[in-house]
């Protein structure tokens, strides 16, 4: 049976970010796009469009990709605002506020937190992500993480394993690290496609954290590594040396750092082959509310490193979903122009995710990108171009969202 086709045309701009058209992808004007089901089965002038079993007039308005979140914390209870308060009247951001958190979460209930999950993935996708990653990290405890990965894989579209977030209080370090190398690690693998770990000072040192990493990938798990967030740090040292496919926060950079991050991208680029390398994933949002330096997305695209922008939704440090504020921090404080950012928050978070490609993964359309083939997530802004994202900061542009062809805004 031929599934239900939608003819979305008359969109004014349509940036559709195909790696295939170059390095800045295809901007398109008056453009339609047909959905069959979940995919996309053709991008052209609007003029040329096929007929299809449903219309939706954009009216002029623009289209891209919908976002691609690929670093959030989302699996949680509590509420952290009289941290965030005290840091906004001077207080610096250290990693133990996490400590709170978990607290709250192990007093959640299973309905309570998947409640607050769900909650929180529809008020992203009702800010035009349709695509997102969460992580485990509040449970701290094997039961706990355990939990947190299992609620996390019925909602979220992939799930990392963070049991290396913090060492809770009253726990040897050495011994919490072994614990996440070993039953942590066996307990979550059934629910998770990733492994992450916070290499910083007041968290996993590196030598820790290298034996995480290790371990969880003998488990057959990607890798992802916090890293360079308080300071010069290990962290894009290992996630180069293990493979990692990012390294998120990136506040701080060494000449050497941005180097090594480059060279893992040699050889690889549109239309070659070769594995893709580690990704530097910004989190504007984060950066503002920690007051921190902003990551450096100019120097590390100079540099020919790939970038992702990210909410990093999180209690504690950025509690927010909003990948449009995220663009547009990127535009008017980091330097990148508005499809460098629109790109880096669509398929560079493919990128990071590993699900950019063309090719079906394990049933996975590619996402993060406007091409036949691909899934079918697509946003309109309530506006004329994407440039208005910068150029009208914190307006409600998101007008209409489609995730796998299916409406949800």
């Amino acid at each position: 049976m031929t599934p239900a086709s939608t003819l979305i045309t008359n969109i004014g701009e349509l940036s559709t970010q195909d790696y295939a058209q170059g390095p800045e992808g295809s901007v398109l004007r008056d453009a339609a796009v047909v959905f069959e089901g979940e995919r996309i089965s053709w991008i052209g002038a609007a003029a040329d469009a096929p007929a299809a079993d449903e219309t939706v007039d954009a009216g002029g308005r623009a289209g891209l990709p919908g976002w691609v979140d690929s670093h959030t914390h989302l699996v949680f209870a509590g509420d952290r605002s009289a941290e965030f308060e005290a840091r906004m009247a001077g207080e610096s951001y250290a990693a133990g506020g996490i400590a709170v958190t978990t607290a709250a979460t192990r007093a959640a209930s299973d309905y309570d937190l998947t409640r607050l999950l769900l909650a929180r993935v529809a008020e992203a996708a009702a800010g035009g992500t349709t695509y997102l990653e969460t992580k485990t990290g509040y449970g701290l405890n094997v039961q706990e993480e355990q939990r947190s990965a299992r609620i996390a894989s019925t909602v979220a579209d992939q799930v990392t394993f963070l049991g290396a977030h913090l060492v809770p209080d009253g726990v040897d370090a050495e011994e919490y690290t072994d614990l996440v190398c070993t039953a942590m690690l066996t307990a979550v693998r059934p629910y998770v496609q990733w492994a992450d770990v916070f290499c910083e000072q007041g968290a996993f040192t590196a030598e820790q954290s290298r034996r995480v990493l290790a371990a969880c990938r003998d488990a057959g798990l990607g890798l992802r590594v916090h890293g360079n967030q308080l300071g010069q740090g290990a962290g894009v040292a290992l996630a180069v040396e293990f493979g990692a496919a990012s390294v998120d926060h990136v506040n701080y950079l060494s000449d050497d750092d941005v180097a090594a991050l480059a060279g893992t991208w040699t050889g690889w680029g549109p239309g070659r082959s070769g594995t893709p390398g580690t990704v530097a994933t910004c989190l504007p949002a984060c950066d503002l509310s920690t007051r921190a330096p902003l990551a450096d997305a100019r120097r590390l695209l100079d540099a020919g490193v790939p970038v992702a922008l990210a909410s990093n939704c999180n209690p504690g440090t950025s509690y927010t979903s909003s990948m449009n504020f995220c663009v547009a921090t990127a535009v008017l404080q980091m330097g990148l122009t508005v499809q460098e950012a629109v790109r880096a928050a669509t398929y560079g978070g493919a990128l990071a995710l590993r699900v950019h490609t063309g090719e079906d993964r394990d049933g996975q359309r590619a996402v993060g990108s406007l091409a036949v083939g691909h899934r079918a997530d697509l946003q309109l802004l309530n506006a004329p171009s994407a440039a208005h994202l910068a150029y009208r900061p914190g307006m409600p542009l998101t007008g209409s969202v489609w995730r796998a062809g299916v409406r949800v805004r």
